[in-house]
């Protein structure tokens, strides 16, 4: 009998991999794993070879991964979604604390919001979101939860 345990790992595809580690570093993750430009099997015939980063928010080693991959053969190619409303994976929710900080932080580097900071009271939860795109226009999210 198997069973789910948790999330290991989540992976963005991005066209620079340098530009993409930096984004993230300044949201807090960290380097945990460097895979060099080499074979990347079991993913099928395409894509064969790439080189990657695996990040990680916080210390726990058992904690989930944002895998950071840029393709070189093939190259990554192709464009982020042009809008949520898309089949598969729509963007990359964050827990944090300090929103309305790290908004004015991204603001001043200039990264695009989707949309200013919401409050929407759904289900009666007190929190506030924002979402804006990664180097690449993948949609990231931070939600912050107030008592």
């Amino acid at each position: 009998m198997w069973r789910s345990l948790q999330i290991y790992h989540v992976n963005v595809n991005c066209t620079n991999l340098e530009r993409s580690v930096e984004f993230y570093q300044a949201l807090g993750f960290q380097v945990a794993i460097d895979l060099p430009e080499g074979d990347l099997p079991g993913l099928g015939p395409v894509p064969r070879r790439g080189r990657a980063k695996l990040l990680r928010l916080g210390d726990d080693p058992r904690g989930a991964l944002l895998d950071l991959v840029e393709w070189t053969q093939p190259p990554t190619s192709g464009a982020a979604y042009p809008h949520l409303a898309h089949v598969g994976i729509g963007r990359i929710c964050l827990r944090v604390k300090g929103l309305d900080e790290m908004v004015t932080q991204l603001s001043a580097r200039g990264v695009r919001l989707v949309a200013p900071p919401s409050n929407p009271g759904l289900n009666g939860a007190n929190h506030r979101f924002v979402c804006f795109y990664d180097p690449d226009g993948t949609v990231i999210e931070l939600m912050e939860f107030f008592k």
